[in-house]
């Protein structure tokens, strides 16, 4: 039930933002809202196991990326920085700066989880290095300016005034990242 609940959130956010109410969830499901009060007890909770399931599909695949032995070392780096799970390219990421007023618990949480769990992008990197593919730098600043990157794209309402979609964003900054931004 708490899984059903949760993945008809996740769709009614997809239209809706962060903005969405209860009644939309139970509509979304064709439940009553006590149906849904029995598996979260309030809008918070159901968003903080959002934030979570979401983080939890992105490590999963991360996973599938780093274990897909077809894909080049290149390949691999971009796609694990610029790493969106199945399904969610098209989610609106870009009202999450809504959490940071209305649900700071929740911001705090998406801010540790985008600041966590480098180890295997920094092994990719180094990897890289090996190769000779990436050329040497230091990849803790290369971390802080990934990070800082995305957390503001998430955590503003910038993209969303220029009409920019999230995805779209990630990946032109995996672009720029990993490319720079002088023609060779």
């Amino acid at each position: 039930m708490r899984e059903k609940v949760l993945l008809g959130a996740i769709e009614v956010v997809k239209r809706k933002g962060v903005k969405f109410t209860m009644d939309d969830v139970a509509h979304e499901l064709g439940m009553s809202k006590k149906t849904i009060y029995i598996a979260f007890r309030d809008k918070k909770s159901l968003l903080m196991a959002m934030a979570d399931y979401l983080f939890d599909r992105v490590k999963e695949s991360e996973n599938e990326i780093l274990n897909n032995d077809s894909l080049s070392l290149e390949q691999k780096i971009r796609m694990i920085l610029g790493v969106l799970p199945d399904g969610y390219r098209e989610f609106n990421f870009n009202e999450a700066y809504a959490l940071r007023n209305k649900y700071p618990e929740i911001y705090a949480i998406v801010q540790k989880r985008i600041e966590s769990d480098w180890d295997t992008t920094i092994s990719l990197f180094q990897e890289g290095v090996k190769a000779g593919i990436v050329r040497e730098i230091d990849f803790r600043v290369f971390q802080i300016t990934f990070e800082a990157a995305v957390e503001r794209m998430l955590m503003s309402d910038e993209l969303d005034k220029m009409g920019i979609e999230y995805a779209d964003a990630l990946d032109e900054l995996v672009s720029i990242m990993v490319d720079g931004i002088l023609n060779k």
